[in-house]
């Protein structure tokens, strides 16, 4: 699994995480501009792994 960091379009950073068989688990909501603040959305994507699920 890996994330996969881009600049869309319009010019603006986004992420995927894309699983280990090449399918997409999850894309950025939003587009940033500037780089270190779509790395900060991947950190908190990588933080929330214990988020409890709720129904």
């Amino acid at each position: 699994m890996y994330y996969y960091l881009y600049r869309d379009n319009a010019n603006l950073w986004r992420w995927t995480f894309v699983s280990s068989n090449g399918r997409t688990i999850a894309v950025s909501s939003e587009s940033y501009y500037n780089k270190s603040d779509a790395q900060n959305g991947i950190n908190l994507v990588k933080g929330s792994l214990y988020a409890p699920v709720r129904e």
